[in-house]
Protein backbone atom coordinates (compact mmCIF):
# COMPACT_ATOMS: atom_id res chain seq x y z
CA UNK A 1 0.00 0.00 0.00
CA UNK A 2 1.36 3.51 -0.84
CA UNK A 3 1.74 6.00 2.17
CA UNK A 4 1.75 9.93 1.39
CA UNK A 5 2.18 12.78 3.94
CA UNK A 6 0.15 15.00 5.58
CA UNK A 7 0.81 17.82 3.03
CA UNK A 8 -0.08 15.98 0.14
CA UNK A 9 -3.20 15.07 1.49
CA UNK A 10 -4.22 18.14 2.49
CA UNK A 11 -4.10 19.70 -1.13
CA UNK A 12 -5.94 16.58 -2.54
CA UNK A 13 -9.04 17.03 0.06
CA UNK A 14 -8.36 20.67 0.29
CA UNK A 15 -7.77 21.25 3.87
CA UNK A 16 -5.28 22.31 6.33
CA UNK A 17 -2.44 20.77 7.54
CA UNK A 18 -3.24 20.98 10.62
CA UNK A 19 -6.75 19.30 9.70
CA UNK A 20 -5.29 16.31 8.53
CA UNK A 21 -3.39 16.05 11.72
CA UNK A 22 -6.43 16.30 13.18
CA UNK A 23 -7.72 13.27 11.92
CA UNK A 24 -5.06 11.10 12.21
CA UNK A 25 -4.81 11.62 16.18
CA UNK A 26 -8.69 11.25 16.71
CA UNK A 27 -7.61 8.32 14.38
CA UNK A 28 -10.68 9.14 12.09
CA UNK A 29 -7.88 8.09 9.35
CA UNK A 30 -8.14 4.42 8.66
CA UNK A 31 -4.63 2.82 8.37
CA UNK A 32 -2.68 6.06 9.00
CA UNK A 33 0.09 5.53 11.28
CA UNK A 34 3.44 7.32 13.00
CA UNK A 35 6.40 7.03 12.76
CA UNK A 36 8.73 8.94 15.04
CA UNK A 37 6.26 12.48 14.73
CA UNK A 38 5.81 11.70 10.93
CA UNK A 39 1.69 10.67 9.87
CA UNK A 40 1.89 8.22 7.05
CA UNK A 41 -1.40 8.31 5.25
CA UNK A 42 -3.12 5.62 2.79
CA UNK A 43 -3.01 7.59 -0.76
CA UNK A 44 -6.36 5.75 -1.06
CA UNK A 45 -7.82 7.51 2.59
CA UNK A 46 -11.10 8.70 2.77
CA UNK A 47 -11.86 12.26 4.08
CA UNK A 48 -13.77 11.59 7.11
CA UNK A 49 -17.23 13.11 6.88
CA UNK A 50 -17.85 16.25 9.23
CA UNK A 51 -19.29 15.17 12.21
CA UNK A 52 -22.92 16.40 13.46
CA UNK A 53 -22.49 16.97 16.68
CA UNK A 54 -24.07 20.45 18.52
CA UNK A 55 -21.44 22.83 18.87
CA UNK A 56 -20.44 24.49 22.14
CA UNK A 57 -21.39 27.74 21.17
CA UNK A 58 -21.80 29.73 17.63
CA UNK A 59 -18.09 31.17 18.09
CA UNK A 60 -15.81 28.40 16.08
CA UNK A 61 -12.57 29.90 18.05
CA UNK A 62 -14.15 29.02 21.20
CA UNK A 63 -15.62 25.87 19.87
CA UNK A 64 -11.93 24.78 18.66
CA UNK A 65 -10.26 25.54 21.89
CA UNK A 66 -13.23 23.60 23.94
CA UNK A 67 -12.73 20.54 21.97
CA UNK A 68 -8.81 20.87 21.69
CA UNK A 69 -8.98 21.23 25.77
CA UNK A 70 -11.52 18.38 25.96
CA UNK A 71 -8.73 16.47 23.78
CA UNK A 72 -5.68 17.36 25.60
CA UNK A 73 -4.46 18.19 22.67
CA UNK A 74 -1.20 19.31 22.13
CA UNK A 75 0.18 21.37 19.57
CA UNK A 76 -2.83 23.37 18.61
CA UNK A 77 -4.43 27.23 19.32
CA UNK A 78 -5.51 25.83 22.20
CA UNK A 79 -1.57 25.06 23.78
CA UNK A 80 -0.49 28.24 21.94
CA UNK A 81 -2.98 30.25 23.41
CA UNK A 82 -2.71 28.57 27.05
CA UNK A 83 1.43 29.36 27.16
CA UNK A 84 1.06 32.76 25.97
CA UNK A 85 -1.66 33.95 27.65
CA UNK A 86 -0.10 32.80 31.17
CA UNK A 87 3.60 33.64 30.07
CA UNK A 88 2.97 37.10 29.29
CA UNK A 89 0.32 37.68 31.44
CA UNK A 90 2.36 36.60 34.44
CA UNK A 91 5.42 38.16 33.20
CA UNK A 92 3.95 41.47 33.06
CA UNK A 93 2.91 41.31 36.47
CA UNK A 94 6.88 40.52 37.57
CA UNK A 95 6.90 36.50 37.25
CA UNK A 96 11.11 35.61 36.63
CA UNK A 97 9.67 32.08 34.62
CA UNK A 98 11.19 32.24 30.88
CA UNK A 99 8.33 30.99 28.03
CA UNK A 100 10.26 28.12 27.72
CA UNK A 101 9.97 26.83 31.68
CA UNK A 102 6.39 27.92 31.27
CA UNK A 103 5.91 25.55 28.58
CA UNK A 104 8.12 22.88 30.25
CA UNK A 105 5.46 23.08 33.10
CA UNK A 106 2.29 22.70 31.12
CA UNK A 107 3.75 19.54 29.01
CA UNK A 108 5.41 17.68 31.51
CA UNK A 109 4.60 18.60 35.42
CA UNK A 110 7.96 19.38 35.71
CA UNK A 111 10.46 22.42 35.71
CA UNK A 112 14.01 22.84 34.52
CA UNK A 113 16.43 25.22 36.53
CA UNK A 114 20.03 25.38 35.54
CA UNK A 115 21.01 28.34 37.31
CA UNK A 116 19.68 30.45 40.42
CA UNK A 117 16.46 30.05 41.95
CA UNK A 118 12.60 29.62 41.24
CA UNK A 119 9.91 31.82 43.13
CA UNK A 120 7.35 28.86 44.24
CA UNK A 121 4.82 31.02 43.78
CA UNK A 122 5.47 31.80 40.41
CA UNK A 123 5.02 27.84 39.80
CA UNK A 124 1.91 27.76 41.32
CA UNK A 125 0.58 30.96 39.73
CA UNK A 126 1.29 29.38 36.61
CA UNK A 127 -0.49 26.07 37.25
CA UNK A 128 -3.33 27.94 38.60
CA UNK A 129 -3.36 30.57 35.62
CA UNK A 130 -3.74 26.88 33.30
CA UNK A 131 -6.37 26.38 35.27
CA UNK A 132 -8.11 29.98 35.06
CA UNK A 133 -7.47 29.81 30.99
CA UNK A 134 -9.97 26.47 31.14
CA UNK A 135 -12.21 28.09 33.02
CA UNK A 136 -12.15 30.89 30.66
CA UNK A 137 -13.05 28.54 27.99
CA UNK A 138 -15.51 26.58 29.99
CA UNK A 139 -17.73 29.50 30.88
CA UNK A 140 -16.96 31.97 28.22
CA UNK A 141 -21.02 32.52 27.01
CA UNK A 142 -21.97 32.91 30.47
CA UNK A 143 -22.99 36.56 31.38
CA UNK A 144 -19.85 38.12 33.29
CA UNK A 145 -20.93 38.45 37.35
CA UNK A 146 -18.74 39.19 40.58
CA UNK A 147 -19.17 35.73 41.23
CA UNK A 148 -17.15 34.78 37.97
CA UNK A 149 -14.86 36.82 38.76
CA UNK A 150 -14.06 36.67 42.24
CA UNK A 151 -13.72 32.64 41.26
CA UNK A 152 -10.95 33.51 38.91
CA UNK A 153 -9.09 35.39 41.65
CA UNK A 154 -9.64 32.31 43.98
CA UNK A 155 -8.04 29.82 41.66
CA UNK A 156 -5.48 32.34 40.39
CA UNK A 157 -4.37 32.86 43.83
CA UNK A 158 -4.74 29.27 45.76
CA UNK A 159 -1.99 27.70 47.34
CA UNK A 160 -0.03 31.25 47.16
CA UNK A 161 2.26 32.58 50.47
CA UNK A 162 -0.98 34.97 49.91
CA UNK A 163 -3.56 32.89 50.36
CA UNK A 164 -2.37 32.43 54.10
CA UNK A 165 -2.67 35.84 54.96
CA UNK A 166 -6.47 36.11 56.67
CA UNK A 167 -6.15 39.82 55.37
CA UNK A 168 -5.67 38.97 51.49
CA UNK A 169 -8.86 37.78 50.77
CA UNK A 170 -8.40 35.06 48.37
CA UNK A 171 -11.29 34.91 45.92
CA UNK A 172 -12.91 37.85 47.41
CA UNK A 173 -12.49 42.10 47.24
CA UNK A 174 -10.00 43.86 49.14
CA UNK A 175 -9.97 44.58 53.08
CA UNK A 176 -6.65 46.91 52.69
CA UNK A 177 -6.24 50.24 50.22
CA UNK A 178 -3.54 49.95 47.82
CA UNK A 179 -2.47 51.71 44.66
CA UNK A 180 -1.53 51.12 41.25
CA UNK A 181 1.33 52.91 40.14
CA UNK A 182 1.88 54.88 42.82
CA UNK A 183 -2.31 56.57 42.33
CA UNK A 184 -5.12 55.96 44.21
CA UNK A 185 -7.56 53.47 43.34
CA UNK A 186 -11.33 52.52 44.90
CA UNK A 187 -11.51 52.25 48.63
CA UNK A 188 -12.49 49.09 50.34
CA UNK A 189 -15.66 49.75 51.45
CA UNK A 190 -16.87 51.51 48.07
CA UNK A 191 -15.44 47.98 45.98
CA UNK A 192 -18.58 46.07 45.89
CA UNK A 193 -20.92 49.37 44.99
CA UNK A 194 -18.40 50.44 42.21
CA UNK A 195 -18.39 46.84 41.00
CA UNK A 196 -22.14 46.68 40.29
CA UNK A 197 -22.47 49.69 38.88
CA UNK A 198 -19.48 48.76 36.58
CA UNK A 199 -20.99 45.35 35.82
CA UNK A 200 -24.52 46.80 35.68
CA UNK A 201 -23.29 49.50 32.82
CA UNK A 202 -21.46 46.95 30.95
CA UNK A 203 -24.65 44.20 31.06
CA UNK A 204 -26.54 47.34 29.42
CA UNK A 205 -24.89 47.36 26.11
CA UNK A 206 -26.34 44.93 23.92
CA UNK A 207 -23.90 44.50 21.32
CA UNK A 208 -20.32 44.91 22.73
CA UNK A 209 -17.62 45.92 20.48
CA UNK A 210 -13.79 45.68 21.07
CA UNK A 211 -13.76 49.17 22.37
CA UNK A 212 -16.08 48.39 25.60
CA UNK A 213 -14.42 45.34 26.17
CA UNK A 214 -11.13 47.80 26.40
CA UNK A 215 -13.53 50.51 28.31
CA UNK A 216 -14.57 47.99 31.24
CA UNK A 217 -10.86 46.47 31.63
CA UNK A 218 -9.90 50.01 32.22
CA UNK A 219 -12.43 50.77 34.94
CA UNK A 220 -11.72 47.43 36.25
CA UNK A 221 -8.91 48.02 37.05
CA UNK A 222 -9.19 51.82 38.39
CA UNK A 223 -11.40 49.67 40.88
CA UNK A 224 -8.45 47.61 41.63
CA UNK A 225 -10.88 44.91 43.38
CA UNK A 226 -8.12 42.53 44.71
CA UNK A 227 -5.29 42.83 46.86
CA UNK A 228 -3.09 41.28 44.23
CA UNK A 229 -3.96 39.65 40.92
CA UNK A 230 -5.77 42.09 39.61
CA UNK A 231 -4.38 42.88 36.02
CA UNK A 232 -4.07 38.51 35.41
CA UNK A 233 -7.66 38.54 36.43
CA UNK A 234 -8.92 41.94 34.22
CA UNK A 235 -7.13 40.11 31.10
CA UNK A 236 -8.44 36.79 31.66
CA UNK A 237 -12.13 38.72 31.68
CA UNK A 238 -11.19 40.43 28.21
CA UNK A 239 -10.26 37.32 26.84
CA UNK A 240 -13.32 35.69 27.56
CA UNK A 241 -15.34 38.58 26.66
CA UNK A 242 -14.02 38.31 23.10
CA UNK A 243 -15.17 34.43 22.78
CA UNK A 244 -18.82 35.48 24.36
CA UNK A 245 -18.91 38.21 21.63
CA UNK A 246 -17.31 36.56 18.91
CA UNK A 247 -14.59 39.35 18.30
CA UNK A 248 -11.18 37.89 17.89
CA UNK A 249 -9.68 37.71 21.24
CA UNK A 250 -5.73 39.05 21.92
CA UNK A 251 -3.11 38.50 24.23
CA UNK A 252 -1.01 41.58 25.53
CA UNK A 253 2.52 40.45 25.28
CA UNK A 254 4.97 41.37 27.90
CA UNK A 255 6.99 43.31 25.85
CA UNK A 256 4.09 46.23 25.51
CA UNK A 257 3.75 46.06 29.41
CA UNK A 258 5.12 49.71 29.76
CA UNK A 259 2.64 50.98 26.21
CA UNK A 260 0.20 48.93 27.69
CA UNK A 261 0.16 50.97 31.60
CA UNK A 262 0.60 53.92 29.46
CA UNK A 263 -2.52 53.16 27.42
CA UNK A 264 -4.91 52.59 30.30
CA UNK A 265 -3.51 55.54 32.68
CA UNK A 266 -4.25 58.00 29.69
CA UNK A 267 -7.74 56.27 29.11
CA UNK A 268 -9.69 59.13 30.14
CA UNK A 269 -8.10 61.49 27.78
CA UNK A 270 -6.37 59.37 25.06
CA UNK A 271 -8.19 56.30 23.94
CA UNK A 272 -6.55 55.75 20.87
CA UNK A 273 -2.97 54.79 22.42
CA UNK A 274 -4.16 51.44 24.17
CA UNK A 275 -6.71 50.44 21.49
CA UNK A 276 -4.09 50.21 18.79
CA UNK A 277 -2.37 48.15 21.57
CA UNK A 278 -5.15 45.55 21.75
CA UNK A 279 -5.73 45.57 17.78
CA UNK A 280 -1.86 44.54 17.20
CA UNK A 281 -2.44 41.99 19.64
CA UNK A 282 -5.38 40.91 17.89
CA UNK A 283 -3.50 40.97 14.65
CA UNK A 284 -0.96 38.42 16.20
CA UNK A 285 -3.79 36.12 17.09
CA UNK A 286 -5.41 36.06 13.73
CA UNK A 287 -1.59 35.32 12.22
CA UNK A 288 -1.77 32.09 14.70
CA UNK A 289 -5.34 31.28 13.64
CA UNK A 290 -3.89 31.23 9.88
CA UNK A 291 -1.45 29.21 10.70
CA UNK A 292 -3.39 26.91 12.33
CA UNK A 293 -6.01 27.12 9.16
CA UNK A 294 -9.04 28.76 11.23
CA UNK A 295 -10.92 30.78 9.23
Amino acid sequence: MEFVSVSKIAKKWSVSERSVRNYCAQGRIKGAFLTGKTWNIPFNAVKPERENKVSFSNNIILNILKEQKDMKLKGGIYHKTLIEMTYNSNHIEGSKLTEEQTRFIFETNTIGVQEGVVDVDDIIETINHFKCVDFVIENAKKTLTERFIKDLHFILKSGTSDSGKDWFNVGEYKKLANEIGGEQTCKPEDVKKEMKILLERYKAKETKTIEDIIDFHQQFEKIHPFQDGNGRVGRLVMFKECLANNIIPFIIDSDMKFYYYRGLKEWHYERGFLIDICLSAQDKYKKWLEYFGIN
